[in-house]
């Protein structure tokens, strides 16, 4: 206690059941402060939860659900949950199915990395699906691409042509000066 009084600091028991108990010499106000922030900042990197909208009716191009399939890809991958909503307009209402296909289409196409958290759900004018990551299958599919992409380099490296030396520029001895050339002639 001396010691702490004479450094201005804090005397801290941090294991009060061992014999003798442990103590630390430290500013408590800093250390609950600095407990504080990374608290919050654990707090802030919760999982979002990221809407994807498959147009706005049920008439969408294949390829445009293809491309908010990558998308939906993209996001789970970053670690992020994924809402994703099909719309229904007018008439489409009584084809309902068309709709939920689009959305099981989705969850069928990323299943190697989520999981489908809320099935097909039609609330109102619009059906929607929530996926979360699967973490053991994206730290799988991370290492696999990491492996593939190392294969793609070093095939590169083995296919790419050894460089020839550079040549060296020919002495002025050998060839004829532009003069003496426009004399010859």
């Amino acid at each position: 206690m001396r010691l702490a009084d004479e450094a201005g600091l804090d005397l801290v028991e941090v294991v009060p059941d061992s014999r003798p108990p442990v103590c630390r010499i430290m500013d408590y106000g800093k250390f609950k402060y600095e407990q504080s922030k990374k608290q919050k900042k654990s707090s802030a990197s919760k999982t979002e939860l990221k809407e994807i909208r498959l147009g706005r009716s049920v008439k969408i191009d294949p390829h445009d659900v293809g491309i908010r399939i990558d998308q939906a890809r993209r996001f789970l991958m970053e670690g992020h949950k994924v809402l994703v909503v099909q719309r229904f307009r007018g008439r489409e209402m009584q084809h309902r199915e068309l709709g939920i296909e689009h959305l099981s289409e989705v969850a069928k196409a990323v299943e190697d990395i989520a999981k489908l958290e809320q099935p097909a759900r039609v609330m109102g004018r619009a059906a929607n699906i929530v996926l979360a990551p699967d973490k053991p299958k994206i730290e799988a599919v991370k290492a696999r691409l990491a492996r593939e992409k190392a294969a793609a380099e070093k095939q590169k490296a083995a296919e790419a042509p050894a460089e020839p030396a550079p040549k060296e520029p020919a002495s002025n001895a050998e060839s004829p000066e532009p003069e003496a050339v426009a004399e010859k002639r």
